[in-house]
């Protein structure tokens, strides 16, 4: 813990409970540890009809209304709202209102919500820290996955606006394309520093974003250790006897969920597979043999079946930020097989804390899977070291190093006023 005076910090996020994926649970760990650390920290993050506007607690959060939230027929999923990719006028007001409030040393920002935020700092000066944990602040669709096809090179008008239309249709897919080029200035001049959660995502965001003079730096994700809550013995009692190889994450094709089973069936008498996340409009509606698919399991649960596991299997086709839930696998010893491009190579040393196959690649995944399940002395040399990696990925070893970033960030923006 610093001596230092501790910080005020408004974080900006497009996710937080009780909707939340992969970026809003790592910034609540980081969150939580910051106030640990004797940090004032309060949230704002996008408004949900079904969750109070100001939550009170160990960390305040305020849900912020936009205009697009009165209009449901624009959102793509009537449970959950996503900020618009454009300053929204009200989202723009409000925001500025808690900035003006909260007067905070420092804002980290993540997602679309930040380009309502950097448009309501007009004449308000407090250093922002864009926080790259996927790709929606210089792509439209997010997940620079061009026509659901081939990793993308680099935004361009033209060509993001036929990737967006093809994604969300022309009106949405234009509003997309003109709010992320149209905002990007604002953005450059508002960003004080880069942080990304890879090697990979740094290199995006310094490639297509372009903030000069802005620092740039990698700091990853963390698990989460601690006591192990009971997992749910239900959920157990429906996986094989015997050891399996494990998939986590949402059963999405850019998650590599169709090379998975094409890769599975190539094996020769393989053991059997279990698949764990969420459905989405683009799950298989079928399974074949020997592989078991549940849904809706907890943390606890998905962490005890690892004990379990061969191996796991993270055949992502989308330039994978960094998956937590790989080093989460690592940690209990397990291998890993994953792809690239990619934060998956920030995480796994290929041949030596699993193995890394060219996305899209059922070929080359399959071949991987096989030389796991086929040597048992080098997959358990692998698992060994595997737990070892993942040490880099614990709280202990990236709070601190988040901590020094925001105290240098605050020091070099006082210095220059």
């Amino acid at each position: 813990m610093s001596d230092r005076e501790p910080l005020r910090i408004l974080m900006v996020s497009d996710e937080w409970r009780p909707y939340i994926g992969g970026a809003g649970r790592c910034m609540e760990l980081f969150a939580d540890e910051l106030v640990n650390r004797g940090h004032t920290l309060e949230v704002g993050t996008a408004w949900h009809n079904d969750a109070p506007a100001f939550e009170d607690g160990r960390v305040p959060v305020h849900r912020i209304r936009d205009l697009t939230s009165r209009a449901q027929w624009v959102s793509e999923s009537p449970d959950r709202h996503t900020p618009p990719p454009f300053p929204d006028p009200e989202a723009v007001w409000r925001l500025r209102r808690l900035v003006k409030r909260f007067k905070p040393d420092l804002i980290p920002a993540y997602g679309w919500l930040a380009h309502s935020l950097v448009v309501g700092l007009a004449g308000i000066d407090v250093p922002v820290i864009l926080w790259g944990h996927e790709y929606g602040n210089t792509c439209p669709r997010r997940d620079l996955y061009r026509f659901d096809r081939e990793v993308c090179s680099g935004p361009g008008l033209a060509k993001c606006m036929a990737c967006s239309k093809h994604q969300r249709g022309v009106a949405k897919g234009a509003a997309a394309v003109a709010g992320v080029f149209g905002t990007a200035p604002v953005l450059r001049r508002k960003t004080s520093a880069l942080h990304s959660v890879s090697r990979y995502v740094a290199m995006v965001y310094d490639r297509d974003l372009r903030v000069p003079g802005a620092p740039s730096v990698v700091i990853e994700n963390f698990h989460e250790e601690g006591p192990d809550l009971p997992a749910d013995e239900e959920i157990l009692a429906q996986l094989p006897d015997g050891p399996y190889i494990l998939f986590v994450g949402a059963l999405r094709r850019v998650k590599g969920v169709e090379d998975l089973l094409e890769a599975y069936g190539r094996l020769v008498d393989p053991p059997p597979l279990v698949m764990v996340g969420i459905r989405t409009p683009d799950t298989p509606e079928s399974f074949p043999a020997g592989v078991t698919v549940l849904n809706d399991v907890p943390h606890p649960t998905v962490m005890a079946m690892w004990e379990r596991a061969l191996f796991g299997v993270f055949p992502s086709r989308w330039p994978e930020p960094l998956a937590t839930v790989v080093h989460e696998a690592m940690s209990r010893g397990r291998p890993a097989i994953g792809t690239t491009p990619g934060g998956h190579e920030d995480m796994i040393d290929d041949g030596e804390t699993g193995l890394i196959v060219p996305s899209a690649d059922p070929t080359a995944l399959a071949a991987a899977m096989g030389r796991l399940i086929e040597d048992d002395d080098g997959r358990e040399e692998m698992g060994r070291k595997a737990r070892v990696r993942a040490r880099d990925y614990t709280r202990e070893a990236v709070v601190p190093r988040l901590e020094e970033f925001y105290f240098a960030t605050v020091d070099r923006h006082r210095a220059r006023a």
